[in-house]
Order: C-alpha cells, then structure tokens, then sequence
C-alpha cells in the first residue's frame, strides 16, 4: 500500500458521511493548543477531570442521538430528567428510606419511561414537529415539578445516593501540583449505556427502524417498519436514559436542587450535531457523539481556564451549533445533488 492510497483512505474518513475524523482533528489541535497555553492542561489528572465533566453530558447525548437518528428534536429531556430524580429523591426522603442506591436508580429509570412514555404518545401519533410537542411537555414537567409539588431544595439525599456519588474508580495525582482527580463509579453507568445502545442501534430491528424513519418515513413505513410503535418506544427509552443522567448528576452534587439539572438541552443538541448526526435524520454514530461531547466539554473549559466571561462562551456554544447544523445542511445539499 502506497502512500498516496493512505492519504486518500485518511482524508476520506476526515470527510466521510458522519465527520468523525474532523471532530477528533479539531479536539487533537484544541488539546495541542491549550497546553501550550497551560502545560497543567495536558496532565492525566486533567484527562480525568474533563471525563468526569463529560458523563452527564454525554448520557443526555446517547439519547437524543437516538430521536434526532429517527428525525425528530427532543428538547425536554432536562426537565424530564428534574421531575422524575426530584419525585425519587422526596419519597426516599420524606420515608426515611436508606438502602442501596440501585433502588432510587430503578426508580427515577420507571419514572423516566413513564414521563417518556407520555411524549412518545403524542410524537408517535401527531404529525406536529417533535420540538414543539417537546417544548409543550417540557413546561408541563416543569409545571408539575414547581407548581404541584412545591418542589424546594433537598440538600441531604440518602446516604447511598451521597456514597455513590463521591466514590471513585481509581484517583490520578499531578506529583508536580499535587493536584489530584479521581474517576467516579458513574463513569460505569455511561459505558453502560453506550454498550446497549451500540448494541440497540448496529444490531436491532429497533435500531434499523430508526434509521429508516429518520431517512423517509412514509418509505419506512411502506416497507413494514412499525413507526408509530418505534417513535412511542424511542421516548419511553429515552426518558430512561435521560433519568439515569440526571440521577447520576443529584449523586455528584450530594443535593437535589429542583432546576439543576435544566438548561442542558443545547448543549447536548450541539454536542449531538458536531458529531456528524444529520439534523434531518437518518444519519449518526456513537463514536461522533461521544467526540462531539468530548469537544463542547473541552471548549467550555477552556474558556473557563483561560477566565472567558459567562456570556462570551455561551456566545461559543451557539456559534458551534450554527457550524454544526450548517455543515450538515451543507452535507444534506451535497447527497442530493449526487442523487440527481
């Protein structure tokens, strides 16, 4: 093998259909920059540290990669997340209850379906938009959460909650700073999710219905997919996903402050899109999202090192989507013109 034939076969992963290669380019020469810029930055305890930040994240993103893979928006799954770990945490509270935290992660899980289950009930039979019939549910969660239940902040959650949350895999110490880091347990839940939904989505009939629906369809539903059962059971699964972040964020933080958890969803849409997931539908992977969420995490923190005011890196974060979205529009364009 020449290196001409290398140089194609590289250059066409850089710029194959979901642009993997281009997000792990730009983190490599974000990563090149910023330790030239701190030197602390390049350091284990730092790897660590931007892993830690990008577990919850990430989590959301393995979700809606899933709706957005099918052709839609979800923009509730934060207020999703807030109601059903705010209900878990005040029964357990309010009961005295102190047993082993799988059970408030089973939970918040049954809650999440259960609210996923009421917006795959609407997305699955209303031709309206997702993000609208999701904007819609949003504000009846959030509703329900601050307005029926009075939701105050609870600052002591069940010790197993607190245990879990505070317990590390393994600790990475900076000798020169004495700096240390520590990679929690959580990070076991997201490898988790990743494993099934590899699974779910390059080996299921679900996951291929996924893909067909996103790409056309009423093609898809010509063929035989079922689409209105897939949309339903993509949301129940979802708002399980969605619930599991959001418990894994009220362990971290070892309180559970009712709107923490909202204001994520474009965050985790950028992170979703930059990783080659087509906004259409029809198109996305794994190892782009999880690039993708690599990189909104690195940027943010960079920014905060390097003192950036608040406003300038929201300002960041839109610019990435704008990109994001237009490179894929510009994608969408591109196979069109090929098809004709």
């Amino acid at each position: 093998m020449n290196m001409n034939t290398v140089a194609r076969r590289v250059l066409r992963w850089i710029w194959g259909p979901n642009r993997e290669g281009i997000v792990l380019s730009v983190l490599v020469l974000l990563t090149i920059i910023m330790s030239a810029i701190s030197p602390a930055f390049f350091t284990v305890s730092t790897l660590f540290s931007l892993l830690r930040s990008s577990i919850v994240p990430m989590i959301y993103a393995l979700g809606v990669l899933l709706v957005i893979i099918s052709g839609g928006i979800d923009v509730s799954f934060p207020a999703l997340a807030s109601l059903a770990v705010y209900v878990t945490t005040r029964v357990l509270v309010d009961n005295g209850w102190n047993g082993p935290v799988i059970v408030p992660f089973l939970i918040a899980a049954g809650l999440g379906a259960l609210l996923g289950a009421f917006n795959g009930l609407f997305t699955s039979r209303l031709t309206v938009p997702t993000l609208i019939i999701t904007l819609g549910t949003a504000n009846v969660f959030n509703g329900v959460m601050q307005g029926a239940l009075k939701s105050v902040q609870i600052n002591t959650i069940p010790a197993s909650m607190r245990a879990f949350g505070s317990s590390s895999l393994f600790v990475a110490r900076n000798e020169s700073s004495g700096l240390q880091s520590s990679m929690p347990v959580s990070f076991l839940i997201l490898v988790a999710v990743v494993a099934v939904a590899f699974i779910v989505t390059r080996y299921t009939m679900f996951g291929r219905s996924l893909y067909a629906i996103g790409g056309d369809e009423s093609a898809a539903a010509r063929v035989g997919f079922k689409v209105r059962a897939t949309k339903f059971w993509l949301y129940v699964i979802v708002g399980i996903i969605a619930a599991l972040a959001g418990m894994v964020r009220t362990c971290a933080m070892g309180q559970m402050h009712p709107t923490n958890l909202l204001g994520m969803e474009m965050m985790v849409i950028a992170a979703v899109v930059l990783g080659g997931t087509s906004i259409t539908g029809g198109k996305g992977s794994l190892t782009g999202v999880m690039l993708g969420t690599l990189l909104i995490v690195i940027v943010q923190n960079s920014m905060i090192l390097m003192g950036i005011k608040t406003f300038w890196q929201g300002f960041a974060l839109g610019l990435l989507i704008i990109v994001g979205t237009g490179v894929s529009a510009l994608q969408v364009m591109r196979a069109r013109r090929t098809a004709h």
